[in-house]
């Protein structure tokens, strides 16, 4: 079975963003994005109200990164300190080497091409220092965005399963998406 490491945070740098560690001080950047109708269009769970929802949900990810269970980074401009979105592995399943990417980002910065920056990053990490072999991801059929973000860095679609999950009272469906490794050189060697 694989074996994760998230103690050591990996701090990741791409053209534009530092990808860190994501603190109870970004409690009010991600209440204003998951209190955001627009940002929270197609994540299928309720607004948030409180800042303390905000405030025990970075504890949750914490935990979950203390546990090996999970890992997120907070996404932040080069230069600046302020929070604009997330991006982390999450429902690992290590018996089978494979994590799920979820990700989320302020209104403010869409259409920027920061997402596919911070995707690519993260899947690179995945797949070199934790050895991920598949990374999955799930969107709603409606959300071309994240549908086309996941095309562009290297994603297929593998299937819509229908009113598979109940959010806000519905039953929705959702499109599968996952990236297999890059083979290594190691195992394409036939002998």
């Amino acid at each position: 079975m694989l074996t994760v490491d998230f103690s050591l945070f990996p701090v990741l740098l791409t053209a534009r963003l530092e990808l860190r560690e994501i603190r109870i001080e970004d409690a009010d950047a991600l209440l204003a994005m998951r209190s955001d109708a627009r940002v929270m269009e197609f994540i299928g769970r309720p607004l948030m109200t409180e800042r303390q929802e905000a405030t025990d949900l970075i504890e949750r990810i914490l935990a979950d990164r203390s546990t090996n269970a999970g890992i997120t980074w907070a996404m932040a401009l080069k230069g600046g300190t302020a929070m604009i979105g997330t991006i982390g592995f999450y429902r690992l399943k290590l018996e089978h080497h494979i994590a799920e990417v979820g990700y989320m980002l302020s209104a403010d910065h869409w259409d920027r091409g920061f997402m596919s920056e911070a995707l690519e990053a993260v899947c690179s990490l995945g797949f070199h220092r934790y050895r991920f072999h598949r990374i999955e991801a799930i969107t709603a059929p409606g959300n071309a965005a994240s549908r086309h973000l996941l095309e562009k860095c290297g994603f297929a679609l593998e299937g819509i399963l229908h009113e598979n999950f109940l959010a806000n009272g519905a039953f929705e469906d959702s499109c599968h998406f996952a990236r297999l490794a890059p083979v290594r050189e190691e195992q394409s060697h036939t002998h």
